[in-house]
């Protein structure tokens, strides 16, 4: 009663349980605001109240999360359905949700939206600033930014002896995309005990996403895992080529050259869309496959819990055909009997393995295509 009533006096709003939404925003500067989550569930539960912020999970280890009186949901940067969405480009996505027989020109159409995307990635700022100006100065600019923000938050919310690990690892995971993550390959003298806490604090905060190692052999994905094995890749994509000092304006003079030669950021995109397309309501784990046999090295780059079944997910950047490692995954994972390779044509079929375009992620979490279609109307 005391938070609303001081809310309206500092507002000049009236805050009606029932009819208004509260909106507490970057609680992470006051963790206690989590806390009183927990009383407004129990005293004012017709009050519709929601919290959120960045490196949320940092606060929570100060305070903790009201056990049963709080519903959390995972929020992503924009997919790219979304950012078609967001730049006028509506039909497209509707059109690539409802056939995949383009002409070319459609096809490089969409390509070229598609290079848009991951080079400006899916932070809203920066989407907005994109969609106004097509400033890629700005963009980068605001890029800059959002990078310089989550390092001061960090120093803010963190303990003060993790820093310097937080830092070097927010820096450096983006050279390490589309690898196995070892340790010993940070720059620098640090030791693992020193870096796995701030890198398990920055996967809990979502600044940073593990994508651990399965057998594959059936559902759930987590039963069979490599603790030991695992990639990294961003939160976005955008701020990992900014990390990485991309050159803004240079990509769009070279964008053809520079999407294929970057084949690491593209299966970090993949990756980025398979999240934002997975459950707000728990937490989505990403997983790959790999057999270190000295006859036979071999890797998928995803495997997806699809239809209760494994479905093993290849990325290409450019227009290349190999797919040893997916034969070999397919030939000794029976129970899977497809799978799905994402590269720069258009969409094909070959026996069991589907081809679909770098811009149709959308397609495998939405198997009911018209409520998807109005969703993004």
């Amino acid at each position: 009663d005391r938070i609303v009533w001081e809310l309206e006096l500092l507002t000049h709003q009236k805050i009606i349980p029932g009819k208004t939404l509260l909106f507490l925003d970057e609680v992470q500067t006051a963790p206690q605001v989590i806390t009183s989550l927990r009383y407004f569930y129990e005293l004012m539960p017709e009050l519709h109240v929601i919290a959120a912020g960045s490196l949320l999970d940092f606060a929570i280890e100060q305070v903790g999360m009201p056990v049963g009186r709080v519903h959390s949901l995972y929020v992503y940067p924009l997919s790219f359905f979304e950012f078609l969405s967001a730049t006028g480009n509506k039909q497209l996505a509707n059109a690539v949700l409802t056939q995949q027989d383009f002409s070319q020109v459609i096809h490089e159409r969409l390509l070229d939206l598609l290079k848009e995307y991951i080079a400006v990635g899916g932070m809203p700022e920066v989407v907005a600033c994109w969609s106004r100006k097509k400033d890629p100065k700005e963009c980068r600019e605001i890029l800059q930014e959002l990078i310089e923000s989550y390092r001061q938050d960090f120093s803010k919310y963190a303990k003060k002896h993790q820093l310097p690990y937080l830092d070097v690892l927010f820096h450096q995971i983006p050279h390490f995309i589309g690898e196995q993550f070892k340790y010993s390959s940070v720059h620098g003298e640090y030791k693992k005990r020193e870096l796995a806490p701030a890198l398990h604090l920055l996967r809990r905060a979502n600044v940073i996403h593990q994508v651990t190692a399965s057998s594959g052999n059936g559902i759930p994905l987590a039963s069979e895992v490599n603790l030991e094995k695992f990639k990294m890749i961003m939160l976005d994509v955008g701020v990992s080529l900014a990390l990485l000092g991309l050159d803004l304006p240079e990509w769009f003079l070279n964008s053809d050259k520079d999407l294929i030669n970057r084949g690491t950021i593209v299966e970090a995109f993949v990756g980025q869309e398979l999240l934002c397309y997975s459950s707000p309501r728990s937490k989505s784990d990403l997983y790959y496959w790999k057999r270190e046999s000295p006859s036979a090295l071999a890797e998928v780059d995803y495997l997806l819990d699809h239809q209760g079944k494994v479905l093993p997910i290849e990325v290409k950047s450019g227009h290349g055909s190999t797919l040893r490692s997916m034969h070999q995954f397919l030939q000794h994972h029976p129970n899977s009997s497809s799978g799905i390779r994402f590269w720069a044509e258009k969409a094909s079929n070959m026996d069991n393995l589907q081809s679909l375009p770098l811009y149709a992620v959308a397609l495998l979490a939405h198997a009911d295509q018209e409520d998807a279609v109005q969703s993004l109307c």
